[in-house]
């Protein structure tokens, strides 16, 4: 039996380790993560990551991990801006304003399948033209729902949280923990 992560996201490899569990692989799928027209953002982001879970190869007794994280400013779904303009355009929207970030987890051995979403709020302070330029300097936006991620420089930008910091960064800990027990794999064991 091994884990396979299906992510390439360095932060997501890192959380897992806070568990004490280690992949045995790392294969990010390459799926079409648009959104379907009308589709609302946690629908969606269930969705992305199950759509993630089926596509890695895996052997039968093999589990996989995979997930998805998105930004939500009521109906609107804030993916990976594809460039800086973009990245500004999120940003201004989110200045001074509640959203949501919802992070799915889809669970996979064999043909069963666990998911479990999670939604935080998160509070962004109104941001000043020098904050903003600034940040966005840094290309720390690049890859980032939403463009901007809570555990680098933007982390100043975000006064409040409620709910799961972990899932904002990308893993939801508590849930991810308890879906790879479901499926078979020993996150409480002793090395």
């Amino acid at each position: 039996m091994r884990l396979i992560l299906g992510s390439g996201s360095p932060r997501r490899k890192e959380l897992l380790g806070v568990l004490g569990v280690e992949p045995n692989a790392v294969c990010p799928p390459d799926i079409d993560e648009d959104p379907k027209a009308g589709e609302l953002p946690r629908p969606y982001c269930v969705r992305v990551a199950r759509e993630k879970a089926l596509a890695v190869e895996a052997e039968g007794d093999d589990i996989v991990l995979c997930a998805d994280t998105t930004v939500a400013l009521g109906r609107r779904i804030m993916g990976k801006p594809s460039d800086a303009g973009e990245a500004a355009e999120f940003l201004l929207a989110l200045s001074g304003r509640r959203h949501r970030v919802i992070t799915a987890v889809a669970v996979r051995k064999g043909d069963k399948l666990w998911e479990r979403a999670v939604e935080s709020r998160v509070q962004m302070k109104r941001l000043s033209n020098l904050e903003l330029n600034g940040y966005l300097a840094t290309n720390d936006w690049q890859g980032k729902a939403g463009g901007y991620s809570i555990q680098g420089p933007a982390g100043a930008f975000i006064p409040w949280i409620s709910g799961s910091h972990s899932a904002i960064v990308g893993l939801p800990l508590t849930e991810a923990a308890h879906l790879l027990a479901a499926a078979g794999w020993p996150v409480w064991r002793n090395s």
